[in-house]
């Protein structure tokens, strides 16, 4: 039931505030479903510009382990998972996760499919799975190597071991660093501060970074080239121009 999973509130400035529970009588498997749907519909509703998720103050995203799952199942947990989290990554809209208490296991993965991670100083991070024989399976090993590195992520996955926000921040985990009990607050300023941009080129531009991300240089910077072009053909990049001719703030339209 989504009410026992989680909730969401959207700001008058158009930011959807996506809070999961922290209950470990939550299953995994209602989680994900919940955050599936939730990201369906937020992504479809044109007055929402950006997505914050954050958790409770028991955890971000925890949950239950289905510790008696069999392979078949525990296979098609994972490919559910993994489709969540890609659903999430596509959502053409900024999505950051606001971290304040422990992120680990589920909680890390869903995180790492946002645009990106800001924390206060009473955070940590981390794959503890390793601890009942299990690894990350939502392509939360993948998404982790990308940003901090092979080594980096492997030793999180081999110790099961929580990292604090000091060292999340060093290693670039988390994109900001923010006093206790002000990460929720400075994120939705900064996200309503992005929303302010064009829509258009926001989705267009973290379009290019996901495509190119893991292809040869050559074949992203072709990507980047038409990608840009494109821009040109949008009403708001036409706006953005003459706004800035007229030494006025830009009206976007998202087109």
């Amino acid at each position: 039931m989504p009410d026992r999973v989680g909730t969401t509130r959207t700001t008058t400035n158009g930011v959807a505030i996506l809070t999961i529970s922290g209950k470990s009588t939550v299953s995994s498997r209602e989680l994900l479903e919940y955050l599936h749907r939730q990201t369906a519909s937020l992504a479809g509703t044109e007055e929402i510009k950006g997505i914050l998720l954050t958790g409770s103050e028991s955890g971000f995203c925890n949950c239950s382990t289905e510790g008696t799952a069999s392979p078949q199942t525990a296979s098609q947990l994972s490919a559910f998972g993994q489709k969540t989290m890609f659903n999430l990554e596509k959502t053409g809209k900024p999505t950051i996760a606001v971290i304040e208490v422990e992120c680990s296991g589920l909680g890390l993965e869903i995180a790492l499919a946002c645009d990106f991670i800001v924390a206060s100083r009473s955070a940590s991070f981390g794959f503890p799975g390793i601890a009942t024989g299990q690894i990350p399976f939502c392509g939360g090993s993948q998404r982790l190597a990308r940003l901090v590195g092979k080594s980096k992520t492997k030793e999180l996955i081999y110790s099961g071991d929580l990292i604090d926000a000091e060292e999340a921040y060093r290693i670039a985990l988390i994109n900001r660093l923010y006093p206790v009990g002000e990460a929720l607050t400075q994120a939705e300023k900064l996200l309503e501060h992005i929303c302010t941009r064009s829509a258009n080129a926001i989705r267009i531009g973290g379009e290019v970074v996901n495509a190119g991300y893991d292809i040869d240089l050559q074949t992203a910077c072709m990507l980047e080239r038409d990608a840009f072009a494109l821009c040109f053909s949008s009403f708001d990049q036409r706006e953005g121009m003459q706004a800035f001719l007229d030494k006025r703030a830009p009206h976007f339209k998202g087109e």
